[in-house]
């Protein structure tokens, strides 16, 4: 979105340096790398990099002005606009680009699922609206940088942003609301994820409820008992989603791959063919379609566009090694309803063994052991014949498994990627199913190019 000087300098409270050179529309950028001729560069400052030391290159590159908090940093023959604070800045210019948008906003959060649900919304959307009319982010750039990024980058001509919100710490998803205003707020869970930072589920779940903050239309899972609690509180009613056999009024997906839409006298009731693996990847679905009609698409163009939606990278990807041995890589992230879900979805494959290979999860605070030990319990009993455990808490989740009732002779413990895909290597025949599983720091997926190399 192109903001006029006057706009900019207004929405930042900025000191204008160098106005009668500035250039007319401002197109704001923070990565030089992205940079074309003519646009203003804002300098960034993170913990390991400060954008005013490529101050220098965005000019070489063609910059026509700069967004800055140090004037100092600044060759004087070069347009500024001087701020207090350039992430603040930065959010504010998203801000009063949001001002700007026309069409519809809608933003997701929740402690699991909410990528999935972005992504499959997306393309539900671009179905019924075009993919050039339909603005989301990428990847998971759901921070004030990447929510505010996207804003800046949305143009007169869309008509719908689907916009991405997570939060470390409390607050957090309150003041992505204040910046992209939502229209529509899909809440997919409130589960355990950064309980580490959050310091309990109550200040977790009233972050992820800062969704609300600004009047947006809830839409919520009919099977997350913490949404169920708080849903009075909402000053209209929620619309509901969830997959399983419909209780009560909302929008189900079924577990015979039917689309029951029940939010209005009529009920719909029609048969959709979900391609998508594991229940919870149901009840992402569930989500999305209960947006994409509040957003004006109709049963009918859901039912056709089902069949063709595919899940994020890094989410469930099924890779064919060697004759008749399947890998299934979802190691994007990793917390407790996520690893269960992921192993209930693993259960249903169909395979000679299925072999279990889990990192630990992070940032789960003080129930990190028990959490662990719930994991390694839910492999034991969902089926999983071996189970390989690494990461900080591996004995926790071969703790658990054994209570669980896995034997210990099908317990192997691996200290690094590369000894876990060696024993792959050894072990897994043919007819084989192999799940990676783990938090992201442990970087699985150096796992799954061992055994493709």
């Amino acid at each position: 979105m192109m903001l006029t000087l006057e706009r900019a300098a207004a929405a930042t409270s900025a000191r204008v340096r160098g106005a009668r050179r500035f250039p007319a529309s401002v197109r704001v950028i923070t990565d030089t790398r992205a940079l074309q001729p003519g646009d203003t560069f804002l300098a960034l400052r993170g913990e390991h990099f400060d954008g005013h030391a490529f101050i220098g290159d965005a000019v070489q590159k063609g910059a026509a002005a700069v967004v800055v908090d140090d004037a100092a940093a600044v060759p004087e023959d070069v347009p500024a606009l001087v701020v207090a604070d350039t992430k603040r800045a930065y959010m504010d210019l998203a801000n009063a680009a949001r001002s700007l948008f026309a069409g519809r906003v809608v933003a997701i959060t929740g402690s699991t699922g909410k990528t999935t649900t972005k992504h499959l919304l997306a393309q539900l959307l671009a179905a019924h609206y075009g993919t050039d009319r339909v603005l989301s982010p990428p990847a998971n750039e759901n921070n004030e940088i990447g929510v505010s990024k996207l804003l800046l980058s949305s143009s007169p001509d869309q008509a719908v942003i689907v916009v991405e919100m997570g939060a470390r710490h409390q607050g957090e998803i309150a003041e992505l609301v204040q910046i992209a205003h939502p229209h529509i707020g899909v809440l997919t869970n409130i589960g355990e994820a950064h309980l580490e930072i959050f310091g309990s589920h109550e200040a977790l779940a009233r972050t992820k409820w800062g969704l609300f903050s600004g009047g947006a239309q809830a839409v919520l899972n009919a099977n997350d008992a913490e949404s169920a609690r708080r849903a009075p509180s909402l000053a209209s009613p929620p619309l509901w989603f969830g997959a399983g056999t419909p209780r009560q009024p909302g929008v189900w997906i079924t577990p015979d791959e039917r689309l029951v839409v029940s939010n209005s006298p009529q009920t719909h009731d029609v048969r959709v063919d979900v391609r998508l693996p594991g229940r919870h990847n149901r009840e992402n679905l569930a989500a999305a379609v209960a947006a994409a009609l509040l957003l004006g698409m109709s049963i009918e163009e859901l039912a056709e566009a089902i069949p063709g939606l595919t899940l994020p990278a890094g989410r469930y990807q099924v890779t064919q090694l060697g004759a008749n041995l399947r890998l299934i890589y979802d190691a994007y992230n990793a917390n407790l309803s996520g690893m269960i879900a992921t192993l209930d979805a693993f259960a249903c494959e169909q395979a000679e063994r299925r072999i279990a290979v889990l990192s630990s999860m992070a940032e789960l605070g003080s129930d990190a052991c028990a959490m662990h030990e719930r994991v390694g319990a839910h492999a034991a009993r969902s089926g999983v014949d071996i189970l390989l455990v690494g990461g900080d808490y591996a004995q926790s989740l071969a703790d658990g498994a054994l209570a669980g009732g896995l034997k210990e002779e099908s317990i192997v413990a691996f200290s690094d990627n590369h000894s876990a895909a060696q024993w792959l290597r050894e072990h897994a025949k043919a007819g084989d199913a192999v799940l990676l599983k783990g938090s992201r720091k442990y970087k699985m997926e150096e796992i799954a190019a061992e055994l493709r190399a």
